[in-house]
């Protein structure tokens, strides 16, 4: 009876880490697979409207641009940046807050390489 004893606390006893190990691997996969569905959710997001190139649908469309924003984004062109839709006092800091992740700023007036290679005629 005393070995009994004896051998079943000894299992217990390795059975605990065993335990413990699991829910280790457990709570580490599901924080995973959290941050890979996060990850992988940010790979569908629509692209950033540029702010100096985007027609008036294209803008009417961001969260809180109403069409007669998007007429004054378009008068208010060029941007240098996006928080210019402040500083020139197109959008409050609030609305701004709501857009900053949906716009971006390029420049509207490149040109292509092809045109800069072209020789001069005389």
């Amino acid at each position: 009876m005393k070995s009994r004893i004896i051998l079943f606390a000894a299992l217990a006893a390795l059975a605990l880490p065993l335990v413990a190990l699991a829910d280790e691997a457990a709570t580490t996969a599901a924080t995973t697979m959290s941050t890979e569905h996060h990850s992988s959710s940010a790979h569908h997001s629509a692209p950033k409207v540029n702010l100096n190139s985007a027609t008036k649908e294209q803008l009417a469309k961001l969260p809180g641009i109403t069409e007669e924003t998007a007429d004054k984004i378009i008068s208010a062109r060029p941007f240098t940046s996006t928080t210019e839709l402040v500083s020139k006092n197109v959008v409050t800091q609030a609305e701004f807050d709501k857009l900053k992740g949906h716009v971006t700023v390029k420049s509207s007036s490149s040109k292509s390489s092809e045109a800069k290679s072209e020789p001069k005629k005389s």
